[in-house]
């Protein structure tokens, strides 16, 4: 294919993952519309005419990105075979893996959000969903006698800030390792819920 039949035929949610990629590696404030073009080996031209403005191209990006991880979520959720697997998918998904990709996005999100009612908003739907997910695996695992938890919403919320806020720690600050967060998290969650920590790695 020429570059030129390339530049025609390249479709919306190329141009949308490609920049996620870049915004990933480079930050939201540093990405230019040239940047994805250049890793798309199109014009900027292109990409203007599908998106408009660059603002426009990265909330787009951000929400195929939210959408990415949502569907993400619910297939780790379905594969589990019983309350307790599920728990270990759904944790190990959220955290910060391999090369952490996506959690420098959120981290650009989340200071963007102040400004970008868009922004803003997928990340609110996106933090509800994980939210729901969670709590419905607690609340089952609570039902069939797994987990011990009183509370399951309380127990999400600050499962949830834990992970957030070690995440930044780590990828922010490096002030905590890898190790420590995972440590860490299962120490807690363990504790929310009734069990050892040995059960979650």
């Amino acid at each position: 294919m020429t570059r030129g039949r390339r530049s025609v035929d390249v479709r919306r949610e190329e141009i949308l993952s490609a920049t996620i990629e870049v915004v990933d590696r480079l930050g939201l404030a540093a990405t230019r519309v040239s940047d994805v073009a250049h890793a798309l080996h199109i014009s900027p031209g292109l990409i203007f005419y599908h998106f408009g403005t660059k603002d426009a191209l990265v909330a787009d990006a951000f929400a195929h990105a939210v959408e990415r991880d949502l569907s993400r979520l619910d297939a780790a959720n379905s594969r589990g075979r019983d309350p307790l697997d599920r728990l270990r998918r759904v944790l190990r998904l959220y955290g910060p893996t391999g090369a952490a990709t996506g959690w420098r996005l959120w981290i650009d999100a989340w200071a963007l959000a102040q400004r970008e009612p868009v922004i803003r908003k997928a990340l609110r739907g996106m933090d509800q969903r994980w939210c729901t997910v969670l709590r419905e695996v607690v609340e089952d695992g609570v039902e069939d006698g797994t987990f011990e938890c009183a509370e399951p919403a309380a127990a999400v919320t600050r499962v949830s800030a834990l992970l957030d806020g070690l995440s930044v720690a780590m990828l922010v600050y490096r002030t905590v390792t890898r190790a420590e967060l995972k440590r860490w998290v299962a120490e807690s969650v363990a504790r929310e819920l009734g069990l050892d920590p040995a059960d979650l790695v």
